[in-house]
Parts: C-alpha cells; sequence; structure tokens
C-alpha cells in the first residue's frame, strides 16, 4: 500500500540527519495521498542506519495506523490534524535543529529580517504558545496540532504563505506541498532563525525588511506571477 509514497517518505527522512536538522531521531516526515486520504510517517524510535522502507507507517486521519508492523511516530496525531486542518498540504516536518528550537524556546515569533526568509516565508513565522495542562493530559500530540492550527487562525495567518510555525518550549512543525519542499522548508528556517540571532547581536535595532522587498521576493517564487527558475 502507497509504496512510492513509503519510498520517499524514507528518503526525506534520511535527508534530515544529512541537513544537519536532527540528532539521533529527534524528528520525523510524513507524506498525504490525497486520493486514499491516508499519510505515511516514520516509525518511532528506529535509527536512520537501520530503517527501511517498508519500516514507513500508513495512518488514516482519525489518527489510526491502516498498515504497518511498527508504531508510528508519537507525533503522528499533531500531523494528522495539520493534513485534516490546512487543505491541501502534501507533508509535514518536524525536527528539533537547534536554530529554530531556539526561537520555539525562547517563545518569540521570527521576523523577516532579510531577503532569505521572504523568499520561502511571506511574514514572520509564529510562535504557538504553550499546552495547557488540561489539553497536555487530554492527548497531547493531537490538542499541539490544534494549538498550532489555533495560533494561524488568530493570527489570520495563510498556512501555505508561511509554511512552518514554531511551538513555545518544544520546536518546530514545517510543511510543504511534498517532502523535498518540506525538508527543503525546514532547512530554509533553520538558516533563517540562525541568520537573525546573529542580526540582532551585530545590530540589535535592526529593522525588519520593508513591505516592498518582501513582497516581491517572495511573489517572485510563488503564486500565478511568479518567475524564478526554469518552469
Amino acid at each position: 500500500m502507497l509504496e512510492t509514497l513509503k519510498a520517499e517518505v524514507f528518503k526525506a527522512n534520511l535527508e534530515l540527519p544529512n541537513r544537519g536538522s536532527i540528532k539521533y531521531t529527534w524528528g520525523n516526515v510524513s507524506a498525504f495521498d490525497a486520493e486514499s486520504q491516508l499519510f505515511v510517517i516514520k516509525p518511532s524510535g528506529v535509527d536512520y542506519d537501520v530503517m527501511k522502507p517498508e519500516d514507513m507507517v500508513v495512518c488514516n486521519l482519525d489518527c489510526e495506523v491502516v498498515e504497518g508492523d511498527l508504531k508510528p511516530s508519537s507525533d503522528m496525531p499533531t500531523h494528522a490534524v495539520l493534513y485534516k486542518e490546512f487543505g491541501d498540504i502534501g507533508s509535514v516536518v518536524h525536527t528539533h535543529s537547534p536554530w529554530a528550537t531556539t526561537w520555539a524556546q525562547s517563545g518569540l515569533n521570527v521576523p523577516a529580517m532579510g531577503t532569505t526568509h521572504a523568499d520561502t516565508f511571506y511574514g514572520e513565522i509564529p510562535c504557538a504558545r504553550f499546552l495547557t495542562t488540561e489539553e497536555i493530559n487530554k492527548d497531547y500530540e493531537y490538542e499541539t496540532g490544534n494549538v498550532i492550527v489555533e495560533t494561524f487562525k488568530e493570527k489570520g495567518i495563510n498556512p501555505h504563505e508561511v509554511p512552518a510555525v514554531l511551538l513555545h518550549g518544544h520546536a518546530p512543525f514545517i510543511w510543504g506541498d511534498n517532502c523535498e519542499k518540506a525538508v527543503m522548508n525546514a532547512v530554509v528556517l533553520e538558516e533563517v532563525c540562525k541568520m537573525n540571532i546573529f542580526t540582532r547581536q551585530l545590530n540589535p535595532f535592526a529593522e525588519t525588511l520593508p513591505k516592498a522587498v518582501l513582497d516581491k521576493h517572495f511573489e517572485r517564487k510563488h503564486g500565478a506571477n511568479a518567475y524564478y527558475g526554469q518552469n
């Protein structure tokens, strides 16, 4: 079942340690199949050196395992919520990459300081609130997804224009049209977070990117009038 998608998810998960986005098994990638309304995700706690494509786990949007001999990632319910609530996203990534996680632990939104940010994220990347004790005890991972969705709704952010979020005290979740784009967005997020820390150290009063520049850099890569690249 979904063998091609399993291979894509397996490859994307291996990309995380190769890109320095995770250590040990501190992360996961999933991908959604719109036709079957199922998604494929990395198994929980399996070392990357021994993991195989056939180890990937197929789940439905009710957080049930449809196929697989191993337990899915413990973050699986968060992925399910994002697929249900964020429309046609095709892949979700979770990491504990150090620079993005530093921002998450600080409880700060990531401002758009330069064009590296604007090429991928249309405005600041939000940091969602802490979960309440009730939410944690109810269904921690599922409620994590709900808090992410709540953050985007309350702030009026389009998840297709800002495909990432930080969770206060936790780490980032990132998404995209497919595994390749979602992993790339995760890598860009990490680089932007790193750049912003040094920018504010060099100049604590550094201004955020002017809206005209933000618009130009985002729109030249995204939307009907995009012209970056060969397509």
